[in-house]
């Protein structure tokens, strides 16, 4: 499996999308594009599970490695296990959707796709790089885009909303860039991630360069208290700048945590794990209740995503494997959930030109494909079994339980009390939206369009594969899970 084509075709597709004459061939350029990542993403996990099947025992598969610069020993070094497919596969079926989403959008078409184009390389790249330096560069690939789309193409308060973001995600790629080289100082002189892995990290370095990776790549899955960049970046941004933002973007963090942080520095994952549950546990409560204050779709969806990220650095932060594993579930499930989410606002708002709830009412009459995604989306936010979101946020609890002291059973329990307040603030938003009587100036609206539900059946598609059928993302995702687990096992 040559990994170099998940970064080529996204690639080659931007450099194609600009070459192209019209509007019309820009979209479907984009989309013939999006189609081949999301075919070799599936044919990548099959050839994995073929893998295993057959006795391949490596800790990451299909390698390729090429030497850039000899001097600091950086190379183009690829390769893959369960965790990063998973990752993939996601980012696959979400560029799919966003595509589809902004199949209307007239304002500089041709740039708006090619940095959404860009955007999806930089994710692949940073998931197949197990060069740290390669990885960094990837991460910040998938930087700029954000704060262009939100700049051009958004709403409201526009350029704040994007100066907030770059400033905020800059800030924590200098926290990361900081913490990688103090890997590389400590570590052998070497950015790989294999290589950094069979070496023991001094402690005092691990205990100084954890907080800095971990905190850094935090920042960009909405760690507490640097999450206040979030709600303001998805309200501002369009439909699938904010899919891409919440379903790919912040899964961008999140991996980091796990697979640098944690992976490569298991004392200072020991050391720093109980400040990760405290404000872990912080964010997931303190987001389900800042999202009952909300009357914005957009800002219910934002807020809530402070809350669900919250579970995935829960998962990492309790050290057990079934916990590592759910918080990639989680990872895997928020993005397709919150996607999916942003997706069916931007249709409603499209047609109604509002986002407040109590604005709305009765939709369910006029719009009954996009309200019923909607009803999915909600109950799957929070926790319906049969959907992708019971089966993530259930591993993170079974692994979090079975820290078995006081102080680990607290967090868990008040973590499960946000199910509750999920509960309240989605039955009421979906509630007020799709009942009750249709306002007049609502009464003649259009249901979604072909590509709008395109767009929602392919996110759903992977929403009822994980919660209809999950033993696959679990077999997918418990061999990588293990390796880091021996790692913390190792160190204790």
């Amino acid at each position: 499996m040559n990994l170099l084509l998940l970064i080529l075709i996204p690639f080659v597709t931007a450099l194609a999308v600009l070459l192209m004459r019209n509007k019309d061939q820009v979209r479907w350029t984009a989309l013939v594009g999006a189609v081949a990542q999301l075919l070799l993403s599936l044919q990548l996990v099959k050839n994995f599970f073929d893998a295993r099947a057959a006795g391949e025992k490596a800790a990451m598969l299909f390698q390729q490695q090429t030497m850039l610069f000899k001097a600091w020993n950086i190379s183009f070094h690829l390769g893959v296990d369960g965790i990063s497919i998973a990752m993939i596969l996601l980012t696959a079926f979400v560029v799919v959707a966003g595509v589809l989403m902004s199949w209307k959008v007239e304002k500089m078409t041709k740039e708006f796709y090619f940095l959404l184009i860009l955007l999806s390389m930089g994710a692949y790249g940073f998931f197949v790089s197990l060069d740290l330096f390669v990885l960094f560069f990837f991460l910040e690939i998938a930087v700029i885009p954000k704060y262009l789309l939100i700049g051009v193409w958004g709403s409201g308060k526009k350029e704040y909303s994007a100066n907030k973001l770059a400033l905020m995600l800059m800030g924590g790629s200098a926290l990361v860039l900081v913490g990688l080289f103090g890997l590389y100082l400590n570590g052998g002189h070497t950015f790989d991630l294999l290589q950094l892995a069979n070496v023991h990290i001094p402690v005092q370095t691990q205990l100084i360069c954890f907080p800095l990776l971990f905190v850094g790549f935090g920042v960009f899955t909405a760690l507490f208290p640097f999450h206040t960049w979030v709600p303001d970046g998805h309200s501002s941004a369009p439909t699938a700048g904010s899919m891409f933002l919440a379903g790919i973007s912040m899964k961008l963090g999140g991996y980091g945590c796990l697979r640098v942080a944690t992976y490569l520095m298991p004392e200072g994952a020991l050391a720093y794990g109980d400040y990760v549950i405290v404000l872990s546990a912080i964010a997931i409560l303190y987001g389900s209740f800042a999202t009952m204050m909300q009357k914005d779709l957009k800002y219910i969806n934002a807020y809530s995503s402070v809350s669900h990220c919250g579970f995935v650095l829960l998962g990492i932060g309790m050290l057990t494997k079934v916990a590592f594993t759910g918080a990639v579930m989680q990872m895997v499930s928020h993005g397709l959930m919150t996607a999916l989410f942003f997706a069916v606002i931007g249709i409603i708002y499209e047609r109604t030109h509002t986002r407040q709830v109590n604005e709305m009412g009765g939709l369910l009459k006029v719009m009954p494909f996009t309200v019923t995604v909607l009803f999915i989306v909600g109950l799957c936010s929070l926790g319906l079994p049969g959907l992708s979101g019971f089966v993530a946020e259930m591993t993170v609890f079974v692994g979090s339980w079975q820290q078995a002291d006081l102080f680990h059973r607290i967090a868990t329990v008040a973590a499960t009390m946000s199910i509750v307040v999920t509960a309240v603030y989605i039955l009421r938003a979906i509630g007020q939206t799709a009942m009750g009587p249709i306002r007049e100036e609502h009464r003649l609206l259009d249901d979604a369009s072909w590509n709008e539900k395109a767009a929602a059946i392919v996110l759903l598609a992977g929403i009822l594969a994980i919660g209809i059928a999950p033993y696959w993302l679990n077999d997918l995702v418990s061999p990588g899970a293990e390796i880091i687990m021996q790692k913390i096992q190792l160190a204790k």
